[in-house]
């Protein structure tokens, strides 16, 4: 049975009434919040919206808050606009005043020095910012991860390594239950706004998420096959090669990951074409490996992505074992739920015959229309991952 057999996935107007009764049955019970809020200090003005409707939330639901911190997550070294520079200085104090109604804000930096270090590299420095995020976790009732303003590798960092912190182990009696601490993945979802933020000059250097680097580190398992599921968005092209030309093999399984259903009916068909060189002409992957992964619903896409990893680890095992990685480079909900995919493959490591790695190549350069940031209107996601609800 999969971890999140049963979940718990709200959207829109859906949100609203689960924070409601949240927080409501708090106030009933005289039991307070104790809240951690791990957020980005970036330019994408979603996050403001996300948070508007949640600290609304706790606050008409008359719950007492025993204490409030919001984390901002900054990062230095990305080339920006001017433009866009402005955007996130003006964003990162919209949210540090909106947060101050229930509590105070802390800035956590992730960058390539560390104060009595050489240069880090950028796997070093992510694990370096995921443990500073760790330590602020303590007596917490609630943690909430908005993912809508926070890099890639830097919300798949974060989500993962809170799990890992907050579920003992999948053996537990009702590990999901965490103590009853509420992890919560908040999401501005916009996938038409997604593909407009272009994402440009990957880094030279591939980020390995903290934790997830086994089936591409570890010597004992270089000769195993690999099995490789590039999870597919628009514009990404330079980092799926960058990806595929440093650490796939010419004999390795490519099984692309399409959106599928969503939205955009054609949305699909387009992403097979931009990917087509790549993946088709020069990797002659064949079209029967493609598999489509639920776009607005992260537990089905988890759910699809996992049986397949778990289809390949238990066909290959009869010849050693195999090595599976995965590449995210799609819209939010749908890396959030292949992150969960990943997740509860290394729990299953028992036998010792596969591993799991999520290499990334960060651009250096995003760019979008300061225009198109101020003309979205997100669709907010809840995704609870532990608490109460699984208890």
């Amino acid at each position: 049975m999969t971890l999140w057999n049963r979940y718990v996935f709200r959207r829109g107007a859906e949100v609203q009434d689960m924070w409601d009764q949240m927080f409501q049955q708090r106030r009933r019970a005289n039991s307070g919040v104790r809240l951690l809020y791990v957020g980005g200090r970036g330019f994408d003005l979603r996050a403001q919206s996300v948070m508007d409707r949640f600290i609304g939330s706790v606050i008409s639901s008359g719950c007492s808050v025993e204490k409030a911190e919001l984390l901002l997550v900054g990062f230095r070294g990305y080339q920006l606009s001017d433009e866009l520079v402005d955007v996130t200085e003006a964003n990162a104090l919209a949210l540090e005043r909106r947060f101050a109604v229930i509590g105070a804000t802390r800035t956590v930096m992730i960058e390539s020095t560390a104060e009595g270090e050489d240069d880090l590299s950028a796997s070093n420095a992510l694990r370096l910012g995921t443990e500073e995020v760790l330590r602020a976790v303590s007596d917490q009732t609630d943690i909430v991860l908005d993912v809508s303003s926070l890099p890639r590798i830097a919300y798949l960092s974060l989500m993962l390594a809170l799990l890992d912190r907050l579920v003992p182990n999948r053996n537990a009696p009702v590990p999901l239950a965490a103590s009853k601490i509420n992890l919560q993945i908040l999401v501005g979802e916009d996938a038409g706004l997604d593909s407009m933020i272009q994402s440009e000059d990957p880094s030279n250097e591939l980020v390995l998420i903290p934790g997830f680097a086994s089936a591409l580190q570890t010597e004992s398992t270089r000769d195993w096959p690999l099995v490789w599921f590039p999870v597919l968005g628009e514009n990404r092209v330079s980092q799926l090669q960058k990806v595929m030309y440093d650490q796939i093999p010419d004999s390795a399984e490519i099984c692309p990951v399409l959106p599928h259903p969503s939205r955009d009916p054609r949305r699909g068909d387009r992403l097979l074409i931009e990917y087509k060189v790549p993946l088709f002409d020069v990797s002659k992957t064949p079209l029967t490996n493609v598999l489509y992964a639920h776009e607005s619903n992260p537990f089905e896409a988890y759910r699809q992505l996992l049986g397949a990893m778990k289809r390949y680890q238990k066909s290959l095992s009869v010849i050693g074992g195999c090595r599976l990685v995965v590449t995210p480079l799609a819209s939010k909900l749908i890396t959030l739920g292949a992150a969960l995919a990943c997740y509860e493959m290394k729990l299953d490591i028992v036998n010792g015959n596969y591993g799991v790695a999520i290499p990334y190549a960060e651009p250096k350069r995003y760019s979008v229309s300061t225009a198109a940031l101020r003309a979205s209107t997100p669709d907010v996601s809840a995704m609870v991952l532990t608490g109460e609800a699984y208890a």
